[in-house]
């Protein structure tokens, strides 16, 4: 809560509960199967009970769920579970009653205990606790709110602090999720990684013989964007396709002026078309690129029409999306790179996944069987392909079925090939080479020493997180290539992955870097600039405790695609 509050909306400019049920009906016949009432705090609203009995009679809607931050829980639950409720979330971000009134302004933490138990007493199961995690505030509290699932049905959800207007967010805040997990597993090493669907947006994990489990929203160190299926509506009717993004568009309005069913439903997709795929502000949060809707096209086998779970709003929302990807007006995620059909068939369906959660959340079940054509979603809420992907052998072009059709792969050259005749530098021409899936990881150690090595895994430099930052670097390194090499050539990235980890044994900073492009030549060269510029940016970050730091082991780890063959380093 601001230390000056917050100015409440008055009542007129709020949705109606009529008008809540009035759009949670347009979206129930366009398929969404569940809605989460949010906030805000839902639980001020008078006539919140009255709002989940009137959504429960909504043919088709499969589960209602409610976010609170707990105060007032204990006391309705058991009029909402009568209701309908069938999912609960309680915001609780630290297990100290002190802490919890200095982040809230209030008093309130036996209340939010109170109403825990009581969600566990009444049979839901989870029950999923909401913990953002903030350096400086409750990041030594993750072993607790761990130990919290041991003798609870509890899913504490650990979110990464993420940037909003009156915040004051501070990249010096963010923990990220691979840091949480490391604290995490040094204590319970037994961790273990639980399945996920496709449209989830937490990567979930359990101690073994513990009643609950633990999850990572990793909304800033890596989107999940492409995979989410969310759209929000605030209490005031405006529609958020990204909790992140700043667009709106009232609904509120236009049901006001007496807007026709059709017509809101062709305000939605013109709304959903214009989703971003991933965050997009402030620049310095571009860091762990994954650009999932720009990923090489899975084989046939995983395509198939009854395993896709990339869901949107039916037909009518998609055509809409439609328009706008062939117009170009996605912002920043529509070059389309490539010139295969079916790769650009993919990465057009990729991009019309929908983004994250609401007062009204909208959410699709992805389990449905379909039969549709690219980018027009057939029965309730699906979008697939029919684009008769074929199958890829690891490393090659694409082929057949009919492997008699692959071209054979030639043997690596004996010559240079960045040279001429006359043996000056020059630029290979690739324009005749056939597009293919290219992927290259390399490496790199940096031994610190044993005080920086010290330093970096308890987050004490003075320049910040030191592993963050050089992640960003290593990233950005890899984009920029080809203005750092000059024979490389400019590459459409599809995707990049820098990962760090601490070797307490070396007292070293090992660095993993992937890079995959859909195209006529290959990655590696993005790979080792993203190894080196990571590394660089661990020494810089260093030297001001000690210059006593080596660079060592920088090279290629592995390469497939192209007509030379794959590559791994023994």
């Amino acid at each position: 809560m601001p230390e000056e509050g917050v100015q409440l909306t008055p009542k007129s400019e709020l949705l109606t509960a009529q008008e809540i049920i009035t759009l949670a009906r347009l979206f129930v016949k366009e398929g969404v199967e569940k809605i989460r009432l949010t906030g805000g705090e839902p639980l001020i609203r008078p006539d919140v009970v009255d709002i989940v009995g009137q959504l429960n009679k909504l043919e088709g809607l499969k589960t209602i769920a409610i976010t609170t931050n707990g105060i007032n829980l204990a006391r309705l639950l058991p009029r909402l579970k009568e209701a309908g409720v069938n999912a609960v979330n309680i915001s609780l971000d630290t297990l100290v009653p002190a802490k919890y009134e200095f982040v809230v302004r209030r008093k309130g933490f036996h209340k939010v205990m109170e109403g825990i138990h009581k969600a566990t007493e009444l049979g839901y199961r989870p029950v999923k606790v909401n913990c953002v995690v903030m350096r400086g505030f409750n990041e030594d509290e993750l072993l607790g709110f761990v130990e919290f699932t041991k003798d609870l049905p509890l899913d504490v959800r650990f979110i990464e602090y993420m940037p909003f207007d009156g915040n004051k967010w501070n990249f010096k805040k963010m923990v990220s999720y691979k840091e949480m997990l490391d604290t995490i597993k040094q204590r319970w090493p037994e961790l273990e990684k639980l399945p996920c669907e496709a449209s989830s947006t937490a990567k979930s994990y359990k101690v073994p013989h513990f009643q609950g489990q633990i999850s990572f929203i990793t909304s800033m160190s890596e989107h999940f964007c492409g995979s989410c299926n969310r759209l929000r509506i605030t209490a005031d009717g405006n529609l958020k396709v990204c909790l992140f993004g700043s667009s709106e568009v009232s609904l509120r309005d236009h049901l006001r002026s007496g807007a026709s069913q059709e017509e809101l439903v062709e305000i939605i997709g013109a709304a959903v078309s214009r989703k971003k795929k991933q965050h997009a502000e402030p620049v310095l949060l571009s860091f762990p690129l994954r650009q999932d809707a720009l990923q090489y096209p899975p084989n046939s086998k995983q395509w198939g029409h009854t395993s896709s779970h990339w869901p949107t709003l039916r037909a009518s929302l998609s055509k809409q999306m439609e328009k706008a990807l062939l117009k170009n007006k996605l912002p920043g995620q529509l070059i389309l790179p490539v010139s295969h059909p079916e790769q650009q068939c993919y990465i057009r369906t990729r991009i019309l996944q929908t983004q994250l959660r609401g007062f009204c959340v909208f959410q699709e079940d992805p389990s449905s069987t379909f039969d549709t054509k690219c980018l027009e979603a057939s029965p309730v809420g699906q979008v697939s392909v029919d684009c008769q992907l074929k199958e890829a052998s690891p490393g090659s072009e694409f082929c057949t079925r009919d492997s008699a059709s692959c071209s054979d792969v030639p043997r690596a050259s004996d010559n240079l090939t960045h040279t001429d005749e006359e043996g000056r530098a020059t630029m290979v021409d690739v324009g005749g080479k056939p597009d293919s899936r290219r992927r290259a990881v390399a490496g790199a150690v940096v031994r610190l020493g044993e005080k920086a090595f010290g330093m970096v895994r308890q987050n004490q430099m003075k320049k910040g997180d030191v592993l963050a930052v050089a992640q960003i670097a290593g990233i950005q390194g890899a984009k920029l290539t080809s203005q750092l090499i000059p024979l490389c050539h400019n590459i459409p990235l599809s995707h990049v992955e820098v990962s760090l980890s601490l070797d307490e044994a070396r007292c070293a900073v090992v660095i993993h870097c992937s890079c995959q492009t859909w195209g006529k030549t290959g990655v590696e060269m993005e790979a080792l600039t993203a190894a080196s510029l990571a590394a660089l940016t661990v020494y810089d970050m260093c030297k001001a405790v000690t210059h006593d730091i080596v660079i060592e082991e920088v090279k290629l780890l592995s390469k497939t695609g192209g007509q030379r063959g794959d590559f791994s380093r023994a």
